[in-house]
């Protein structure tokens, strides 16, 4: 999502690990067809028409269905294959039927210099933030309205939290919901309690993320989520979209300890800001701590490990 210096958008080309959920939805609302279709094509490929036309998308689905049991003969011919989560492994293992020909082997984080952040934060105004592309799929209007629940239930002489939004924007339409979030933050009546940071430089990502004492991910099925793990090893607890990556292989518990929250909806996600905002700050820091343990997981000594023990049988195989 970033470099060294400055965020930088990314597009997105998912193959149909989502085919099993699209032909089990076949009829669907028009509402689902349209997030499931955006997801399983291209945004350029992608046609709300078509979404609105219950024939056309029987068609699309009958695409899908025929694409996919192509994609899985091929598939099924690799002596290989890496995945990035026990989610899409699910997923190709169900298309590919070769489980013992597929190996899970988790992206390589760097999160060295954000492991040195110090887990203490300011006590005055907890800051909640929020990292991620302004695209659709990423769900900010949901974070909003759940911290808009969460406020709402606080007690009046608690300290007053607030959130930050960062994130880059691809095109107009991303530039168009960017301003969308910030009418709707209005609507609500937390200009004042809202921060927006645009094609923010990465050392300014580091200082807030330093500042946060959580971090917010509401994506529907992710395959892994590397914000997640970011957000853990600069000591931001996680509040994450109980699905795919994220609840399968990265907010598990550490020693016993939890290290995050998932949740589904707005209600959820105000609950677990709540619960977090009423704990003791040692029982932070030490959930905190244990995040961080668990972001290590993920370094990218274990990608080098994992990735050389998943290709040697292939290698030595050959000589």
């Amino acid at each position: 999502m970033y470099n060294n210096d400055t965020l930088i958008a990314k597009r997105y080309t998912f193959l149909p690990l989502l085919l099993a959920v699209l032909t089990v939805e076949i009829n669907g609302s028009s509402s689902f067809m349209h997030y499931v279709f955006f997801w399983l094509s291209d945004a350029a490929m992608y046609n709300s028409f078509t979404c609105r036309s219950i024939w056309l998308s029987r068609c699309k689905v009958i695409y899908y269905t025929l694409f996919s049991w192509m994609y899985g003969f091929v598939g099924s011919c690799t002596h290989l294959a890496m995945v990035n989560s026990s989610w899409t492994q699910s997923h190709i293992e169900n298309l590919w039927k070769i489980p013992k020909r597929i190996k899970k082997v988790y992206p390589p984080c760097d999160t060295s210099g954000l492991q040195e952040l110090p887990l203490e934060r300011p006590d005055r105004n907890p800051t909640f933030i929020s990292v991620a592309q302004f695209r659709p799929e990423k769900a900010h209007t949901l974070q909003l309205e759940a911290f808009s629940v969460a406020l709402a239930k606080m007690d009046g002489d608690s300290p007053r939290p607030k959130i930050q939004f960062v994130g880059s924007c691809r095109n107009k339409e991303d530039e168009d919901r960017l301003q969308k979030l910030k009418d709707r933050a209005i609507e609500l009546k937390l200009e004042k309690d809202v921060e927006f940071y645009k094609n923010l430089m990465y050392r300014d990502l580091v200082r807030l993320l330093g500042g946060a004492i959580a971090g917010l991910h509401s994506m529907i099925d992710e395959h892994f989520g590397i914000s997640v793990v970011e957000y853990m090893a600069a000591g931001a607890i996680p509040i994450a979209h109980k699905s795919a990556g994220p609840k399968m292989d990265i907010v598990l518990e550490e020693d016993g300890q939890q290290t995050g929250f998932l949740a589904s909806d707005a209600d959820q996600y105000a609950d677990a800001i709540l619960q977090l905002l009423r704990l003791p700050v040692a029982e932070r820091l030490k959930m905190a701590a244990a995040a961080r343990k668990r972001a290590s997981r993920f370094s990218e000594q274990r990608f080098y490990e994992d990735f050389k023990d998943a290709i040697y049988p292939i290698v030595s195989s050959s000589k």
